[in-house]
């Protein structure tokens, strides 16, 4: 169930919807027939329900509350996935725990309100939490959040991901065809935000920011895309090198055609527009709210103080007047995103489901061939057990670290006869090797005297856990971790003729 029905969060359902189904679980979704989210659920195979609700609270919730009971009666779900406010709001006081139910809030309702009705919300979510089973947070930031406002329940952490498949690091090629495509100069330094047009999102701070940009960088351009009920006011108060591009279904090339990408939030979970952008390899400015706190840093952009003008102008002009230092951070966002690959968070979500259930992980997807193996290596070991995911791959899932969050604090993932991407929470992440050729990496023949590495900053050495050498990116170098009597030699190419891993390699889909 879902109410919005556009933006991070209809993008998120059909998502998760559509892998459910892959797994061969009889899903359906319940939202209101406007925007994008029935047509694509069509596309996908997935079956809408038709459930009538507004964003806002108010007396016509009682209307949705009787058209749910009539859902509920007619498909009997095994269990409901609520997500964001009114869903929860509704859902949760119809169902009352009867039926296994998750939440899954996309941002907390009480940070969307002010005065009495910022406090009627969280005295709402503070009782409504014993009706959930499980509570979704899609960060850290969110979890922490609900903790320190006295929200309570089975809290869980299973993080936003990008798939890897369609955002692709853009090169020169694709930026230089985007930019063509939309008529932005070749030069122009660029900024680009993609949102919903709402106080949450901050395009109303984005545009005081940017005329302070624009006094010292008049070629400067700046495009916002999407809707929203603040898109007409903030048009008309909009400067020059400012464009609103409105909706669009497929954001890929306007990150493609940016130099930088800026989200200047007052509050967030954890944005899908956040990991698209560091995905497509762009740099990434951001406010330091929790969510986006999570992922910006030094290496892929900058965060600045949420609803700080002068800081935001700062971090912009800096990027657009250094176009080699955005280049930097966006291939650094680029290694970054490995680590929120969507078939791992939907992996983790369909067992928290299944857990609520209380089925085996395995009923969706079945056990596949991929060796299981424990390979000592520094002061770690991987264990490595496998799913088949989608037929004809296993995916291996191996715990290489102790410490942190998520099914095992750093997993590591390897899609079977092929060059496998590891994934992480913090810190370490295993991009493992089943066939002695790694994209992006010059790896010299196999010896047995362990490791030759050149000007490569190297942590210590961790390991994935299906017993094949691994290299991994840490937030300090590169972590190569092998199995036993294996060695590599890598050698660091220069940043213009180092590739990325394979997925890097295919051009951005326009």
């Amino acid at each position: 169930m879902t109410q919005p029905v556009d933006g991070g969060v209809g993008a998120y359902v059909a998502a998760a919807a559509a892998d459910q189904v892959r797994r061969g679980w009889h899903v359906a979704v319940a939202c209101p027939s406007e925007g994008r989210l029935r047509p694509h659920l069509a596309e996908l195979g997935v079956p809408w329900l038709d459930w009538r609700a507004g964003r806002s609270p108010g007396p016509a919730d009682l209307a949705a509350g009787l058209r749910l009971g009539r859902l509920l009666r007619d498909f009997a779900p095994d269990a409901v996935h609520l997500h964001s406010a009114k869903a929860g709001l509704v859902g949760r006081a119809v169902i009352r725990g009867r039926v296994p139910t998750l939440f899954q809030p996309h941002g907390w309702s009480w940070l969307a309100a002010r005065g009495p009705v910022a406090a009627m919300a969280l005295a709402w979510e503070r009782a409504a939490a014993r009706w959930a089973g499980v509570l979704v947070c899609v960060g850290e930031g969110e979890t922490a959040t609900a903790l320190r406002h006295d929200v309570r329940g089975n809290l869980v952490i299973v993080r936003n991901g990008v798939d890897l498949r369609r955002f692709r690091p853009a090169g020169p090629q694709e930026r230089a065809a985007a930019r063509a495509r939309h008529g932005v100069p070749e030069f122009a330094p660029l900024a680009v935000c993609v949102g919903r047009v709402t106080r949450q999102k901050g395009q109303d701070l984005l545009l005081s920011a940017w005329e302070l940009v624009t006094k010292d960088c008049q070629a400067a351009r700046l495009v916002i895309v999407g809707d929203g009920d603040l898109l007409e006011g903030l048009r008309s108060q909009a400067g020059p090198g400012v464009h609103f591009a409105g909706p669009v279904a497929d954001p890929r090339s306007w990150y493609a055609a940016a130099d930088v990408v800026v989200l200047p939030s007052r509050w967030e979970g954890l944005p899908l527009t956040a990991l698209e952008a560091l995905a497509t390899g762009r740099a990434l400015v951001a406010s330091d709210v929790p969510g986006l706190a999570e992922v910006v840093g030094d290496r892929v952009g900058a965060a600045v103080p949420a609803e700080d003008v002068e800081a935001l102008a700062g971090a912009l002009l800096l990027r657009l007047a250094q176009p080699e230092l955005a280049a930097a951070e966006g291939r650094a966002g680029a290694l970054l995103a490995l680590a929120y690959d969507d078939r791992v968070v939907f992996d983790a979500l369909a067992e928290h489901t299944l857990g609520l259930l209380g089925s085996a992980c395995g009923t969706g997807f079945g056990t596949s061939t991929a060796p299981t193996a424990t390979v000592p290596a520094g002061r770690s070991e991987g264990v490595g057990t496998g799913v088949a995911g989608v037929p004809g791959e296993g995916v291996g899932v191996a715990a290489i670290s102790t410490d942190g969050a998520g099914v095992s604090d750093a997993v590591g993932v390897a899609v079977a006869e092929t060059p496998a991407a590891g994934v992480a929470v913090v810190g370490v992440t295993g991009l493992g090797v089943v066939e002695p050729e790694v994209p992006g990496l010059d790896v010299a023949e196999m010896d047995e005297s362990g490791l030759e590495v050149a000007e490569m900053d190297v942590a210590e050495p961790e390991v994935t856990g299906v017993g094949v050498p691994g290299v991994g990116v840490t937030s300090a170098g590169v972590t190569v971790g092998v199995a036993e009597g294996v060695g590599l030699s890598i050698v660091r190419k220069t940043a213009d003729e180092r590739g990325f891993i394979e997925h890097c390699q295919t051009p951005c889909e326009q």
